[in-house]
């Protein structure tokens, strides 16, 4: 069993005993994304892997948040706010906005990119940097963006 997941579920028996409902139900759905994923490819995930799944369902969940507060639905709202602040607890320190920026330049650098028709090259590279969760991968997207149509 990966460290992470052993680490889930260890909080996931605390928030029983502690009658934590609210972060007992997040931690029961983290649990069963990745228990679903593990049964339907017959595979035991990793920490990358969940690390990966954190990272969708943190996606999810701020999607969701942002429907809702448009909405007005604060009840939800806030559910979803209680559920990015757990998953956030077992993702990996996340980079700064000057090391992102860094490492967006680099790439534009390095795949040579012109203008937005290589935002897909400088995209890629970017990628194959960094690690799953490391990043929200939408901010790193628009920063591109927002570089390759500086004007050059």
């Amino acid at each position: 069993m990966s460290d992470l997941k052993g680490r889930i579920q260890e909080d996931t028996v605390k928030a029983m005993r502690a009658r934590a409902k609210e972060r007992l139900a997040a931690l029961r759905l983290i649990n069963a994304e990745i228990k679903q994923i593990e049964v339907d490819q017959r595979i035991s995930i990793d920490d990358k892997g969940v690390v990966e799944i954190l990272a969708k369902m943190l996606k999810q969940r701020r999607d969701s948040l942002q429907h809702y507060e448009k909405a007005g639905r604060d009840d939800l709202a806030k559910t979803e706010l209680l559920e990015i602040e757990i998953i956030t607890e077992f993702m990996p320190s996340q980079l700064s906005s000057d090391q992102i920026e860094t490492l967006v330049m680099e790439a534009i650098a390095i795949s040579e990119a012109k203008g937005m028709q290589d935002m897909g090259k400088v995209m890629g590279h970017l990628k194959s940097q960094l690690s799953a969760g490391s990043v929200d991968m939408g901010l790193v997207s628009t920063l591109v963006k927002q570089k390759l149509s500086e004007d050059r």
